[in-house]
This record gives C-alpha cells, structure tokens and sequence, in this order.
C-alpha cells in the first residue's frame, strides 16, 4: 500500500492506496487515520511511555486496556524517497517480498501463522517511511516479535520468488495507475511540482525501473535500510512498559545495529515559475481543478507556519462549513464538490492547496475565479476569530475521535518518530493550535501565496468520438 504526501485529488482525495493481497484490505483505514491523527494528536491524547534497545531500537508502548488485544508495528525509516537514481519502486518492491521466506520459515508462512491464530496484519509504503503491523490477542504477541524480528534481518528471496511479485507490482501499476486518468495527472504533478527532491518520483515507481529490478539491488537495499538502528517498535493495546521491555530485549535486543546508515536527500532549490498541467482523457467522468503552492513542513522550510497552516487548511477547506464549500457548493451552486488541503507531516516540503469540480455546464474557468476569490479574501482581510475558534474546536473534536479509535495512536507517533519529529512535538499539538492567532493564520497564508509560483492541474473529460 502507498501513500504520498496529501494533495486534492480526484477520485480520493487523500491517499494513494495500493492494496496488495486480501489480507490488507485494511488499508485504506490506516492511511486515513494516520492522517487524522497527524493533524490532531496532541498533548495527554495517547500517553505513552518510551525506551531505547542497546542496539539503537525505539520502543514505544501506548497502553490501553479495553480489551485483550494489541498491535505491534515496526516503523523502517526508509522510504521511496531514499531510493536511488534507477531504482524507483524498490522500497515498496521489497515491502512485498517481506512477505516471503527467512532462513527459517518458508515464503508465505508469517501470514498463514498469523491468520491461524486469528491475527491481522498489514504493510504500507511512503515517501518517508515503511511499517509492517499486526493486530493480535495479547497472548500471542511474543509469538508475532519474534517472527518480526525474524524477518528485520534474515529474509531470504531468490528470483524464484521476485519474477512473480515483479507482476503483481506492475499490474498494480496498471490497474491503479495506468488506468486512472487521476493518478496520471497526479504524477505528472508531482513531477512538476518538485524540481529536484525525490518526491518527485512515483512511490510505486515507474514501469520499466521495476522491470529492471533484480534480487542483487533489492537485497542490498534491504541489508542498507533494515536495521534496528534505522526503526521504530511501537505497541498500542493491553500492555505495559514492564511486561514489554523483556519480549522487545529478548527478540529485538540481540540484532545488531547498522552503524552505515545514514539518510541523506537533495534539497529543493527555491521555485520561480508556474507550471500548467492538464489531462483530458474520455474515462473522466468528473472534471477537476487544482491550485497549490509549495509549502513547509513541521521538518523543512520555515515550519513556524506549520500549525496556523493546519489550522487555514480547516478554515477553508475543512468540510461543509468551511468557505470554499460554502461560496463554491452551497451559496454559488457552481461545485458539487470543493476544499483545501495541506498536510504538514513530511520529512521533506509540502503543499497546500484548494480545489474544486464544477457542476454540469459551469467552466473551469468559472470554478478556478470562485475559488481563487476566497484565497484573496484570506490575503487581503484574513480570518475571523470566530473561524479560528471554530476551526480549533472541530481539530480537537479530531484528537478525541483519535484517541478512542484503537491503534491510531501507534500510526500517529510511528510515522512521527520515523520522520525525525519527537514525540512531545505530537503529544504537545494541542498547546501549539491553541496559541494560533488571527494574524499567525494570515501571515502563514501570506509567506507561501503571495507572490508565489503556482501548481494549476485541470483534469478534463475528453469528448467521446
């Protein structure tokens, strides 16, 4: 399963989701918690207790007593965006065969231990990290460590076992983006969007690189990346720091570190141009407008403007209420859909961004002027405290939904610590979104618009014949 940094988009407007084998049908749950939870976690939310492995391993332990269950999930901090020049797709490549064999178990049979034992798993790919999960009883936790630990450094695959998964990854590129006029055009983006960081490359990675990937490349991917030094073990569920310590020494602890790795990315030079990028293709059905703007992350950039960027993003995209929807769906009857996006969680630079698609005999140059009219509100006049104040209370409303919902606490502090940020910057989010001012929130939109180069993305139905 993929994920790449949010963006507007057509047929799902937040994720990139692969779903690889029946067993990870779950997917698309956990990609869309993640993201709720990176945008609202904070403070006292999931209090959770952390230690580190001789070895350089992160241990994090979330209790949580409901019920007798737990999830186990090994966060790597490798993702396509580290892959090398050539090798696109070789992180998520290599997330699939982590589902073969190691030097004592045969391909498959992780899954099929897992599965007679009533337990669940999962395995996603990002830009910035990879992660393997499972739900299980809590008595069988020591049973799913230490097949996970098993496979961090003994995975054994020969071309036996690559030539068919090769086909299942490149049919996945066909069926999820070959033939997905969205995708297409989200690609073509993002190839526009960043000049020289590795975002720029598709996750699932281009057709003929994945052709050409062999079991040499892969395997030395895997012995560069995959190293307790280089991940993360968090615990959510009816478990304790003091029973968690002695199963994550017993089966983590004797691995040794890695002491090589190091993650190094090319910057992105400043932007001086605007890019126009459409795509008309007879299987939309739903046309589409795009416009976004180069912006900071809470790990790149000028990240002081990173939550009063969270909060704008809810002021005016954030639902039903929110200015766009109103001006462009309820007031104006000119969308049947439209909203704002920006998500501050990547290692790398972001964006943020407004969208819209225009009902039936409105032109997408009506829609894009609606739209854009609401952003130069932003700019010229700002916000209110009202929408602030309304805007913080719908966000915490978010920590609370996340809070309850069991195992997004792991996904929220996984992905965090997998891209540099600590834990107290997570548990602190709500401190910091109730400091957000007025002013905070029209300067943030001020620095990353104002006179800033532009991403316009049209996506257009060809007509038939």
């Amino acid at each position: 399963m993929l994920r790449g940094p949010r963006d507007p988009i057509w047929e799902m407007p937040i994720l990139t989701t692969l779903t690889i084998r029946v067993r990870r049908t779950a997917g698309g749950l956990l990609l869309a918690l993640l993201l709720v939870v990176s945008a609202t976690a904070g403070a006292g939310v999931f209090n959770p207790e952390t230690f580190m492995l001789e070895n350089g391993m992160r241990v994090v332990v979330i209790p949580n007593h409901r019920a007798p269950v737990v999830t186990h999930m090994v966060w790597y901090k490798v993702g396509s965006a580290d892959e090398g020049e050539g090798e696109s797709g070789i992180a998520h490549f290599l997330e699939h065969l982590m589902f073969k064999g190691t030097k004592i178990r045969k391909p498959g049979e992780f899954s099929r231990i897992l599965a007679r034992h009533g337990g669940q798993e999962n395995a996603f790919t990002s830009y910035d990290y990879t992660g393997y999960f499972q739900k299980v009883a809590k008595d069988r936790l020591a049973m799913v460590m230490e097949m996970e630990a098993d496979r961090m450094t003994n995975l054994v695959i020969t071309e036996k076992e690559v030539a068919p998964e090769r086909q299942v990854v490149l049919e996945e590129r066909r069926s999820r983006t070959d033939n997905n006029p969205g995708a297409i055009l989200r690609e073509h983006v993002n190839g526009a969007r960043y000049l020289n960081y590795p975002y720029r490359r598709p996750i699932i990675g281009w057709e003929h690189e994945i052709a050409a990937l062999d079991v040499k490349r892969i395997l030395a991917f895997y012995k560069r990346w995959y190293a307790p030094n280089n991940a993360i073990l968090v615990v959510e569920g009816d478990v304790t720091k003091a029973e968690l310590v002695p199963l994550a020494e017993k089966f983590y602890g004797p691995i040794p570190a890695n002491p090589d790795i190091k993650r190094t990315r090319p910057d992105e030079p400043p932007q001086k141009a605007s890019r126009d990028i459409s795509l008309e293709d007879a299987r939309v059905r739903q046309p589409s407008w795009s416009r976004s703007w180069m912006a900071p992350s809470y790990m790149w950039g000028e990240s002081k403007h990173a939550d009063a960027l969270e909060v704008l993003s809810e002021i005016l995209g954030g639902g039903s209420t929110s200015r766009l929807y109103r001006a462009l769906v309820v007031d104006g009857k000119l969308a049947v859909s439209a909203g704002a996006w920006y998500d501050g969680g990547n290692l790398g630079p972001s964006t943020a961004g407004v969208y819209a698609s225009p009902r039936p005999n409105v032109t997408m140059e009506q829609v894009a002027a609606a739209a854009m009219k609401e952003v130069e509100r932003v700019l010229a006049e700002g916000v209110t405290e009202d929408e602030v104040a309304r805007a913080k209370k719908r966000m915490r409303a978010g920590a609370v939904y996340a809070r309850d919902s069991f195992g997004s606490g792991a996904r929220a502090l996984g992905a965090a610590l997998a891209m540099g940020r600590s834990i107290e910057h997570v548990e602190s989010w709500p401190d910091r979104i109730g400091r957000v001012t007025t002013d905070d929130v029209r300067d943030a939109a001020r620095a990353i618009i104002q006179g800033k180069p532009t991403i316009t993305s049209r996506l257009l139905a060809k007509p038939q014949g």
